[in-house]
Formats: structure tokens, sequence, C-alpha cells
């Protein structure tokens, strides 16, 4: 069988969809005959499986030329190999000048052959020793829901399968999206792997995944990764994606130990490549000082500056680091440098985990922009009568509660008549009319934490809320009387009310409530009607002529 130290490797890079920069890259054996899985199939039969995984992340390492964050697969089975295995790729770590913390172990599928509970054990004693951990392959392999709950991980890779019905298939939407909403509740971080086409990595971008790896961006190379190019914008957002933190802009950090030298520091700074600063951490990693690039090599170039500092530890140049939680909000992060008064907004900021070790770092700069970005993004999606957000906002809710089997009511309001309002009161009256139905939507929804709002057009407007909140928006709607420049005004409103599992799509939800808009119109007055997915009674509740609860055929 052919030595792991034999195989080459290729090294393909993370982006951070954020920022368009390199953020990683992951070491992807190439064997001269076969594949991967067929070396260890074989190494498995002969009893060498630890053996020969943990050499080919030797191997990895002593191929590796670049000081980014490198991400090395490991099988599961390896997860219950004796601990003392590891002991040849620490020694190989610590050859190339790298920590564990610097290393993320990409545990992969077949999960199944090992009980759950040696595998926790597995991850727990790696993560002990720093390695940061990703669980490889979700949507591919077999790993159980129970392991991915409670596994000691930073990161989850959804495989390329995945991807491939993105954007147009819903059902692939929602797992995307069921995905991002569990790892932004646990502090983990989703990346995609496999982009191939700009659809895809659109969708993607939209539906607010931060980390990202394909053919698109970057294939893998002998030479490692590519630089920063993720440049171009999205050519369509679908909606907002959840709130940025600290973690989606961050950059790999150049750290020395706290005890280095200035002329140590010197040496990186002064490099072709040099990096903006140098962050001084003791043995647990936790970041201890911080070196500025420009001001550091002022100090030590300047008129006796190298027999003052040369041989002198660098901690008397640096600076205090200003430190952030990964977990940390955008906004919040810009506060603390505002409420800080600090001036050293061109420093880099530590990202350090729960137990204060350090992650890597973030620009003032790129946080700045990042946010900028984010809301001219969402500025450009409202609409500006009303400054609500358009479908997709709705469309996002409504596909997240169908996803998490979550019951809901879909609203399709609109005003009646409303050509005839224009053509009676003028256009201005009607734009008039428009915002103040906008401003009675946007002042429920602060009421109803649950209700999202969308301005379709027009004046046709779209609702998602509780079953137990539709009473109280139709109430506020109907019992109001509405007027353009004196002229009375009715609306319309179509509801759906969607029991879990009732519905399978926005789409479906979209068809339905067409023609319950065209029933409530048809009703005198100001309307309300409500039907329930394969179900062809319409229920009349409001309108003229009403009384409580009326049926009629649909």
């Amino acid at each position: 069988m052919k030595s792991p130290r034999a195989v080459r490797f290729a090294f393909q890079p993370l982006y951070s969809l954020q920022t368009g920069g390199v953020v990683a890259h992951e070491a992807l054996a190439r064997p001269g005959h076969g594949t991967v899985p067929e070396l260890l199939t074989q190494a498995r039969r002969e009893g060498r499986l630890a053996e020969v995984d943990l050499g080919l992340a030797i191997a990895a390492v002593r191929q590796d030329e670049t000081s980014l964050p490198l991400h090395l697969n490991l099988s599961a089975r390896t997860l219950g190999a004796p601990l003392a295995m590891l002991d040849d790729l620490l020694a190989e770590l610590g050859n190339a000048g790298r920590r564990t913390r610097d290393v993320v172990l990409e545990i992969g599928p077949p999960f199944s052959p090992l009980p759950a509970e040696r595998a926790l054990a597995g991850m727990r004693a790696l993560a002990e020793l720093g390695f940061r951990l990703a669980l490889d392959g979700l949507g591919r392999g077999d790993l159980p829901l129970s392991l991915l709950v409670e596994a000691p991980v930073d990161l989850i890779k959804l495989d390329r399968t995945v991807l491939r019905g993105l954007p147009d298939d819903q059902s692939s939407v929602a797992v995307v999206e069921a995905l991002q909403h569990y790892t932004s509740r646990t502090g983990t971080r989703l990346v995609t792997t496999g982009l191939e086409t700009d659809a895809q990595l659109d969708a993607v971008r939209g539906l607010g995944i931060r980390i990202a790896q394909g053919n698109l961006l970057a294939p893998p190379t002998a030479a490692g990764p590519a630089p920063a190019l993720l440049n171009r914008a999205p050519t369509a957002v679908t909606a907002p994606g959840p709130a940025q933190c600290v973690g989606d802009f961050l950059r790999p950090a150049t750290t020395l130990p706290e005890t280095a030298t200035c002329d140590e520091v010197r040496e990186v700074l002064a490099a072709a490549d040099a990096p903006s600063g140098v962050i001084g951490v003791d043995e647990l990693n936790r970041p201890r000082w911080s070196v500025d690039r420009t001001r550091f090599l002022v100090a030590v170039t300047g008129p006796y500056g190298h027999a003052l500092h040369a041989k002198r530890p660098a901690a008397r140049l640096a600076d205090a680091p200003h430190t952030i939680e990964a977990r940390a909000g955008a906004m919040e992060f810009l506060e603390l440098v505002t409420d800080a008064d600090w001036g050293r907004t061109g420093d880099d900021v530590v990202v350090v985990d729960d137990v204060g070790r350090c992650l890597g770092v973030v620009l003032v700069t790129e946080v700045v922009r990042g946010v900028a970005e984010a809301k001219v993004e969402a500025a450009a999606a409202l609409n500006p009568l009303t400054r609500l957000p358009g479908s997709d906002t709705v469309a996002r809710d409504v596909a997240r509660r169908i996803t998490i089997g979550e019951p809901f009511v879909a609203a399709w309001l609109d005003i009646d008549s409303f050509k005839t309002v224009n053509d009676t009161a003028g256009f201005a009256a009607g734009d008039d009319l428009i915002r103040e139905l906008g401003a009675a939507l946007t002042s429920l929804s602060g009421g109803l934490r649950r209700m999202r709002v969308s301005h379709v057009g027009g004046d046709d407007f779209l609702v998602v809320c509780d079953v137990d909140e539709i009473a109280t928006v139709a109430g506020a709607l109907l019992d109001r009387h509405w007027q353009a420049d004196g002229m009375p005004v009715t609306v319309s409103l179509a509801t759906l009310v969607c029991a879990s599992g009732s519905i399978r799509s926005y789409q479906e939800v979209s068809r339905l409530l067409a023609p319950l808009k065209k029933r409530a119109k048809a009703v005198p007055g100001s309307s309300w009607v409500l039907s329930r997915p394969g179900s062809e009674r319409i229920e009349v509740l409001r309108g003229i002529g009403t009384r409580g609860l009326q049926a009629a055929a649909g």
C-alpha cells in the first residue's frame, strides 16, 4: 500500500463571503493511484486505519507552505484511536511552527461504526489539545443528529450534494435555511462546499452563509490558496441574512509567543508579505499584547532603535490587545470601539473564543464596510413608499416555519378598487393611503413579535403571523375607517391557516391565496375570508351583511 508520505496534496481555500478574503485552506490528498476512500478501506482491512489516516494529516502539514489556518481531514473511526497516536502529528505541527489552534480537524463519515460516546470522547480529547473541530459531509454521510448536537465543533460543512438544488429547489433552500438557523443559535459556523455556479453563490449569500468553498471560487491547487477574489456583488439577494457577527469578518492572526523579542517581531513584520500586526500569546494561545506594524517599525528603525530594543521583549513596544468574542454582533463591536474612545481604528482587533483563546483578528474598517453594505442592500430592498421589505421577507419566514413544522397564517391584504381611488382622488392621495396602510402594518408588527410584513407592490401587502395573532391583525385593519382625501375606502383580507405539515412551500401558499383574495374582493365592504390547505370551504368572517362566521362555497 502506498505510504501516506508519498501521497501528494492539493490545497483548496475557504472564503469569507463577507470580506472576500481567504480564511483557511483544506488539504486534499491526491494518491498516485486510486482514491483516498480506497486507501483508507485497505488500511482498515489491514488494521492500520488510524496510522494511515494520521499519516496523511502529517504529510499534509509537511507539504503546506502557507501560514493560513489549515483544515485536515480525519475519518470518524480514528476518533477511537489511543491519544498517543497523535504524538507524531503534534511533533510535525511543532516543526512547522504551527499550534494546534491553527488547525481545524474535519471529522468525516462514516460515523456509525464508532459508538457515539467514543466519538464524543475522542472529539473532546482533540479539543483539549487545542484543535478546532468541524463535522464534514453533512447531508451525504451517516452523521446522527444526536452527535451533531453534542459534538464540540466550531464548524459544520454542508456537503456539495445539498447545494446542487440551489437556487430553484425549495427543499434544498429549506435545508440550508434550517441549518443556518441551527448554527446561528449554537454559535457554530456553517460552511457550504461545492459551489459551481454564480446562481449557487448568489443563493448561498442571500441565505446568509458566511463561509464557502468550491471550484467557482478557486479549485484545489498544489500551490495553495489564491488571493482574495470575491469583490463582485451577488446579482440577486433573496433577503437580508441573519445578523452579522464578528466571526464573519475573521482573518488569520499572526502570533508569536509573548516572550518574543523585538528582533523576532521585526523579522516577521519586515517580510514582503508582512501582516498588519502581530499578537503575542501565552502557552494557552490567549492574547497578551498587540503590535501594530507601522508604529513598531518606526520605533525600532529610528535613531538608536536597534540598540535600544533589538534583544529586549517586544512587549515593551506593544499595546494591550483589544479583544472581542467571535459571537459578538458586528454592531456591538462598532459600539465597543466608539464607547472606548479608541483612536487605534487601523489596528487588528483580536477575536477570542469563550475561554479567551485567539481565533484570529478583524479590522475595524472591514466591519464598518460590511455593516454598511448590508444596510445598503437591506435599504435597496425596501419599498420607497412604505419602507417595508418586498415579498422575500415573508417568503423566508414561511419557508422557515414550514421547515420546522410550525403552524402559521399567511394573509394577503389589498385596497378595493384602487384604480378608482387614484382616478377619483388622485395618485397623490392614493400614495398617502398606501403609506398609511404600511404604517399601520409596521405598528402592528412592532407589537406582535412573530408577525412579518412585506409590501409586494402597488396596493398589495403580505403578512405572516402566528395563528393566535391573526384576529388582532384583522381587527386593527378592518375596524379602521380608511379614506383617500375624504373618499371612503374599503380593504380586503384573505387568510390561509396552515397547520403543521399541511403546506409544502411558499409557492403553494401564494397559489392558494390567489382565489381567496378574489373571493374576499367579491364581499361588499371591508372583508375578511379564511380557508385552509386541502379544504374547499371558505369562511367569510367580515363584510357587509355577515353575522359572525358565515360559510360560503369556494
